[in-house]
């Protein structure tokens, strides 16, 4: 399948890609910042994730909700969220509002209004999102937050993407000036328009509203690169509020921006494993054995393979029932890797398992939206967005052979694993 793309690049350096699709009158409107967890500073964790949240706090034009009161009157919907590699801004709505959605992210690119009582208050919103996410929910933050830190040894890779509370307390207005204008440049950014548009007229409403964003340099984005793991890693903690025990286990992939055929059956091994009660982990671990409750496996450690950078990895978790063997499960796992890596896959595995994929990447695509963020973040990091429409017959491409040397990888000596001891049943 392949979308329409019309690309432009304005004097500010701000990337544009223009998709129409004028099949309902809906625009999907999304701006990528290349700027994420990994960009922020050491003694400043969580800051990517507070800035976003400043970015919705009034604007050089707009004061305080301001943004919230234009998308909703205009029937509609908006958000924003911090992922490893960058950062996402958005707005569905009806075609006949395109203008004002450009205007508003404008706007907020040429500055938000960085004071001392939005940053405050912002610290004291992003502190509560921790308690809620985290701290008082069972599994909170796991593994995302868990497994990076026995996984890596560096501070961009490793440490805590929500921040420690103490750092974000001691966030400063001029901290987040610095941050604004070494990573928020229009020359770090990508937009995309997609939905129901004219490309004369979106492209003289692009220009109109971006135009005079100022000029400023992308930062060059430093290497995060770490060495593969020399042997297993394995840690362990208390949930006080977990009922039962889980795991979740990390091997490193091929780099997914620079080695994608070598990535690829990564992603599909993932779903082999565990996408349906046909799935290999699936029947051995939880409708034969019963060892664990439930299963997951994915790539990368937000579940979004196409969105991100090198290091990143396969991850397998699980909940086990009350006294669950957690050493049993990883053995089984380590079994049913070794029998893929020996005996292959069974008739009609491997395509059974990419038709789905492919019908759940079309599907992904279906809503204006969602093409434009995905277009974005294959622009922001490959430069090549047309991988949207050719991703399900990448996948179909896959090979057994691949995905049986992919399964071979999975071994202990390259594991990363972290293990919840439940606490709340105590």
């Amino acid at each position: 399948m392949t979308f329409p793309v019309e690309r432009l690049t304005l004097p500010n350096g701000l990337r544009v890609l223009l998709t129409p699709d004028r099949s309902a009158p809906v625009i999907g409107v999304a701006v990528v910042y290349d700027v994420g967890i990994r960009s922020e500073p050491e003694g400043r964790t969580g800051f990517a994730h507070l800035f976003e949240h400043l970015m919705f706090q009034g604007s050089a034009n707009l004061e305080k909700l301001a943004h919230f009161r234009h998308v909703q009157g205009s029937g509609g919907t908006f958000n924003g969220s911090t992922h490893f590699d960058y950062t996402d801004y958005y707005e569905t709505l009806p075609a006949n509002a395109l203008d004002r959605a450009l205007f508003l992210e404008a706007d907020r690119m040429r500055g938000p209004r960085l004071t001392e009582e939005n940053l405050r208050n912002q610290v004291d919103v992003v502190k509560e999102e921790i308690r809620v996410n985290v701290m008082n929910r069972p599994y909170g933050g796991f593994p995302w937050l868990r497994l990076p830190p026995v996984m890596f040894n560096t501070f961009p890779n490793a440490h805590d993407g929500y921040g420690s509370f103490d750092d974000l307390e001691a966030a400063t207005v001029a901290d987040a000036e610095e941050f604004f204008s070494k990573y928020y440049a229009a020359g770090n950014a990508i937009l995309v328009v997609a939905g129901d548009i004219d490309l004369a007229e979106t492209t003289c409403m692009v220009e109109h509203h971006f135009g005079d964003v100022p000029a400023r340099p992308a930062p060059v984005r430093p290497d995060f690169a770490e060495p593969d793991l020399g042997a297993e890693r394995y840690s362990t903690y208390t949930d006080p509020l977990a009922p039962l025990p889980a795991l979740a286990a990390g091997w490193r992939v091929p780099d997914p921006i620079s080695d994608l055929e070598a990535f690829l059956p990564y992603v599909v091994l993932a779903e082999v494993l565990t996408d349906g009660d046909a799935a290999r982990l699936v029947e051995r671990l939880v409708l034969n054995d019963r060892l664990v409750t439930s299963l997951g496996g994915y790539v990368s450690f937000m579940g979004e393979p196409f969105a991100v950078r090198d290091p990143t990895a396969f991850l397998l978790q699980a909940h086990l029932p009350p006294g669950g063997d957690v050493a049993r499960v990883l053995a089984v796992i380590d079994e049913e890797c070794a029998r893929i890596a020996t005996d292959g896959l069974a008739e009609g595995e491997l395509a059974r398992t990419k038709a789905r994929m492919a019908a759940n990447l079309l599907r992904d695509t279906d809503a204006v939206l969602g093409r434009a963020l995905q277009m974005a973040v294959l622009e922001q990091q490959r430069g090549e967005p047309e991988l949207l429409g050719a991703l399900p017959g990448r996948i179909g491409d896959v090979t057994e052979e691949a995905v049986v040397h992919a399964a071979s990888t999975l071994v202990p000596a390259r594991r990363a694993t972290v293990e919840v001891v439940p606490g709340g049943a105590q």
